[in-house]
């Protein structure tokens, strides 16, 4: 059987895809899994053991093309993607995404069998026109996960496969390692790594809680505390790590492999609803989870051993630092 995956972003969306490959890949041994991806997020499944072929794609900047010379890259890079999935002859496809781009790319595969999900539970209803099986997700299994995996479900397989693979960098390892040695930190020895950005505003806790928190786990020496950043979040980290002296400090510039580094040394890590929590959780690196207008209950870190507040009213700046402070303590033991 030849099966396309289609998940394309984001990066914490496609970290909760994971199990799909790796329940495919468990269950029927003989398939070949091409996953088709975002040219962003295709990092996390660099050398995934489960699959066969990573197809990426660019429809962020296709869809920012305006000048003749981008529309003319745009269009090339769309039938070659056109000719990729043609030529793959594939069985199945699964649009784990929900969207109309997704769903375009489903129905560009040509696939016989093609799955996704019923339209009350997709995020642009156009792209069930792309699918020809559709799947309302179990309501005892509401986290985005187990929705995931209900589509693999329509396939008639039994046995789901909970793992998250994510790549592992000897380079990225060794860089940790002698950041870790040059601060005189042990890796989890109650080291909490804090994650101020997030996709969108809405989900980011205020600065000013992230330095009152910062401040006050390492108050005393009680813990020492990383805060990691992403493009363009410089300054914000830089400000929270100032409150704290010797006991607070800027993580380095990060790549993926390394932010999966530094995260797997971790003892808990704090964020908001966004990528490198969904990174932490599936790194098996204990997590206390920020969430306002997102819901904890979909789409929380999942497993055992970690730790969510959600704002009552669906704003995340209305947590408080004593009640984030105490659910990092309690991880940390």
């Amino acid at each position: 059987m030849n099966v396309a995956l289609v998940k394309l972003s984001s990066l914490g969306d496609v970290v909760h895809a994971l199990p799909v490959a790796a329940t495919l890949r468990a269950r029927l041994p003989q398939a070949r899994i091409t996953w088709i991806v975002e040219r962003r997020e295709g990092a996390v499944l660099a050398g995934h053991p489960g699959l066969e072929r990573v197809i990426t794609v660019d429809t962020r900047r296709w869809r920012r093309s305006r000048t003749p010379g981008e529309l003319v890259e745009s269009a090339r890079g769309i039938l070659a993607v056109r000719r990729q999935l043609r030529a793959a002859r594939f069985d199945v496809a699964l649009d784990l995404q929900g969207l109309i781009k997704s769903g375009l790319l489903v129905g560009l595969t040509r696939a016989p069998l093609r799955i996704g999900f019923d339209a009350g539970w997709c995020r642009e209803r156009l792209s069930v026109l792309a699918t020809n099986r559709r799947v309302t997700p179990p309501a005892h299994a509401p986290h985005i996960v187990d929705q995931y995996l209900s589509l693999v479900d329509a396939l008639g397989i039994d046995g789901r496969v909970l793992e998250f693979r994510l790549p592992s960098d000897p380079a990225a390892e060794a860089r940790m390692d002698e950041f870790f040695a040059a601060a005189g930190l042990k890796p989890r020895n109650r080291v909490v790594v804090l994650n101020p950005g997030a996709g969108r505003a809405e989900k980011r806790w205020p600065i000013e809680r992230f330095r009152a928190l910062a401040g006050a786990l390492s108050a005393g020496g009680g813990s020492r505390v990383i805060v990691v950043w992403g493009p363009g979040e410089e300054a914000v980290a830089e400000a929270i790590a100032a409150v704290g002296g010797p006991h607070v400090l800027l993580a380095p510039r990060t790549d993926l492999l390394a932010l999966i580094a530094l995260l797997r040394r971790a003892g808990v890590v704090v964020a908001a609803d966004t990528g490198p929590l969904h990174l932490a959780a599936a790194l098996g690196t204990p997590c206390v989870g920020l969430y306002g207008p997102t819901r904890a209950e979909r789409n929380g870190p999942y497993g055992a051993g970690h730790r969510t507040l959600q704002a009552p009213d669906g704003r995340v700046e209305t947590l408080d630092v004593d009640a984030v402070a105490a659910a990092a303590r309690e991880l940390l033991g």
